[in-house]
């Protein structure tokens, strides 16, 4: 760090170019980064860190503060610069501020390198401050659309006269790649539907991409575009002019009915348009002789690293610290008034926020009876789910498109479908916009309240990057995906998911659970509302799967642990172990009984989650399938990867091989071999290959 002084220039061109020279120092240390966009952006971030922003640095997790997200997260060091000038503070796990700078000096310097609160791209959970992980182009934008409809829900449902608790904006600063994304049209489009005017994205109009120039792929008119998806669209025809961006950012204030896009033109690299600059300052470190030419336009001292000039702390001391301590501490006095006005609506909001549940939030789930012919797992998940929102206000919605097909629809009164104008329902439409639908997700529960969203198992590959953030981030989004198997039948490959399970299994935090028939269905959703940090996949039947015999087999209780012994024999040890999940399970207690009158020793076991399974102790794990016992068959109707684990190398599984084909259920379960008869005849197989080696 070299020593501190006071360059020339009024104090906001000093702290803009502080930000602009802690990212060329970071990245060049780090030798690895994009120092172009911070350097370019540093006014429009200034301005709405020091002079818009309702953001406390004391507090970053107050409940109505603005949500400011860097969705080019590429541009990670115009955060951290911001970060550490406020003195944002350090929140950890519990909610508490830590005593300590959420961003050190020490960070910056260390920027990209292990242990750095300044990774490569912002993430969320790991550097206070940071509202949402970004850096795959498209998601913070659409991650802003859960956030901004969060803000209208929760003003509708908690706000009273004289208690506006909610009212918070939402700011995202997005570059030309989150443009061309199509997930960014997907969030944008629905934005402008709904008519969300709190929200605001700031599009950093440099034309520069990796490639080069975006005139090699990207001429549309975004000012048509969006004015065509019902956007208020303004533009400042310079990044540098402080008074334009405050006549920007106000106009965006006084939009009471759209959401705003701010076109920023601005200069990739030194931030001046009458300095020579190329696109390499995109995604590149800057190197020595340009960085002494960017730092003598800025009247910098050419060899100075990571300087701090005298007076830059304080001036954000004196802006945005002093007025979001102001505005915080006036929502935390109107918060206690509110509490003694409203306290049950007051209890509500501090459950939320602390991702804890009501009391009795379960007492409605219901128990279902033995059925043989059963329902689909997706009807029995719409009744629990009812069950459960009715209690959980922050419980909350929808559908791809597929509600009647998903049974995702909350039916109880008062539920409603959340649109313009109607902004306090839980009922959600996010149109055929599965990748949106999954970030939009993640942005509510950033917020805090619960989300979930649905879709058909096999579009749940259009929705994956979605998914994998929601993982890496931690936050409780349930992604609810029914029609899970060749089961759709006559809607054939296209529509049959093969890959998908074990391609959501290998997203590392992320719990799927396929539950065998309507009491596991209870219990998953018992599962479900008690994670804090896991996203969960609940994958759903389109078919009916009979309902079990919970008197002659095990509880569903069992699906807490991921796996659980169903059914074992009714004397001695096992000598055989068949693993099904979901509808197979039910094949599996066929062969069960068929086996068992011919006097072979088997072991069924439900395993509705294999994660939950492997977080178990060992000899949990063991007790349910004894190591000693060899011969082993598992069925799932979807691709066999990562059944051996289980069944060993010498075990079998039953799954698909292929793709699916389109024809009537029963003659696909008959082509694919997922009948009780082959299970039987596979497990009888095992013994026998088990008795020939011995």
């Amino acid at each position: 760090m070299t020593a501190a002084l006071r360059p020339s220039g009024d104090i906001d061109t000093i702290c803009i170019n502080t930000i602009r020279t802690l990212a060329i120092d970071a990245v060049e240390r780090a030798d690895s980064g994009h120092p172009g966009t911070p350097m370019g952006m540093a006014p429009v971030g200034y301005q709405l860190w020091q002079y818009e922003l309702r953001f406390d640095p004391a507090d970053p997790i107050w409940p109505n503060r603005d949500r400011f997200v860097l969705s080019e997260g590429h541009a990670s060091m115009l955060l951290y610069s911001l970060l550490h000038l406020a003195k944002v503070q350090a929140v950890n796990p519990a909610y508490e501020t830590v005593g300590r700078a959420s961003v050190t000096l020490g960070d910056i310097e260390t920027f990209r390198e292990l242990g750095s609160r300044c990774p490569g791209h912002p993430e969320y959970r790991w550097t206070s401050g940071v509202e949402t992980t970004t850096g795959p182009l498209g998601q913070g934008v659409a991650n802003s659309v859960g956030m901004a409809i969060a803000s209208r829900w929760l003003a509708d449902r908690y706000n009273r006269p004289g208690f506006d608790l909610f009212d918070y904006d939402v700011y995202a600063l997005m570059g030309d790649g989150d443009m061309m994304e199509g997930i960014s049209d997907e969030a944008a489009s629905l934005a402008g539907h709904l008519g969300l005017s709190k929200l605001c994205w700031i599009y950093d109009n440099n034309h520069v991409t990796i490639e080069g120039n975006t005139a090699l792929a990207f001429s549309e008119d975004v000012a048509g575009v969006f004015s065509g998806y019902g956007w208020n669209v303004t533009r400042v025809k310079d990044a540098n002019n402080l008074a334009m961006l405050a006549e920007a950012f106000q106009a965006f204030r006084d939009e009471a009915r759209r959401p705003t896009l701010m076109i920023v033109d601005s200069h990739i690299g030194y931030g001046a348009p009458d300095v020579q600059d190329t696109s390499a300052a995109h995604g590149a470190p800057l190197g020595q002789e340009e960085i002494k030419k960017a730092k003598h336009s800025y009247g910098w001292p050419e060899d100075a690293k990571f300087m701090i000039p005298d007076g830059v702390y304080e001036h954000f001391a004196n802006g945005i610290g002093s007025r979001g301590g102001r505005l915080r501490q006036a929502w935390i006095s109107l918060f206690s008034q509110y509490g003694r006005e409203h306290p049950d609506l007051a209890a509500e909001i501090l459950s939320m926020q602390n991702r804890e549940l009501p009391e009795r939030w379960d007492a409605d789930i219901p128990t279902f009876s033995p059925d043989p012919k059963g329902v689909a797992t997706r009807d029995s998940s719409g009744e629990v789910l009812n069950a459960v929102a009715s209690r959980v206000p922050w419980l909350l919605g929808g559908s791809a498109d597929l509600a009647p097909s998903t049974m995702t629809r909350l039916t109880f009164s008062g539920a409603g479908d959340f649109e313009k104008g109607s902004y306090g329902a839980r009922n959600f439409h996010f149109g055929i916009r599965e990748h949106g639908a999954a970030a939009i997700a993640s942005g509510l529960s950033l917020s805090k309240v619960r989300p979930y969203w649905s879709t058909f198992l096999v579009f749940s590959d259009y929705a994956r990057g979605a998914i994998r953030l929601s993982a890496l981030m931690e936050i409780p989004v349930i992604h609810i995906f029914t029609h899970d198997s060749i089961g759709m039948g006559q809607d054939g490959p296209t529509h049959q998911p093969v890959e998908q399970l074990a391609s959501l299994r290998a997203i590392p935090g992320l719990i799927v659970i396929r539950p065998a028939d309507a009491n596991e269905v209870a219990e998953a959703w018992r599962v479900i509302m008690e994670l804090q940090h896991n996203p969960v996949a609940l994958v759903l039947t389109r078919q009916a799967v009979p309902t079990l015999d919970r008197s002659r087999y095990a509880p569903a209780s069992g699906v807490s642990k991921g796996g659980y012994v169903l059914a074992d024999p009714a004397k001695g040890p096992p000598e055989v172990i068949v693993i099904a999940t979901g509808s197979e399970v039910s094949l599996a207690i066929a062969a069960y009984e068929e086996l068992s009158a011919e006097g072979v020793r088997v072991r069924v076991v439900s395993m509705p989650s294999c994660e939950l399974f492997d977080r178990q102790p060992a000899a949990y794990r063991d007790s349910v399938l004894p190591p000693e016992v060899l011969p082993r068959v598992a069925v799932e109707e979807a691709s066999t990867l990562g059944w051996h684990r289980y069944v060993g190398t010498d075990g079998a599984v039953i799954g698909m091989h292929t793709f699916g084909a389109s024809a009537p259920l029963k003659d696909l379960q008959v082509k694919f071999g997922f009948t009780s008869d082959t299970v039987a005849d596979t497990i009888r197989q095992q013994l026998q290959h088990q008795r020939r080696n011995r």
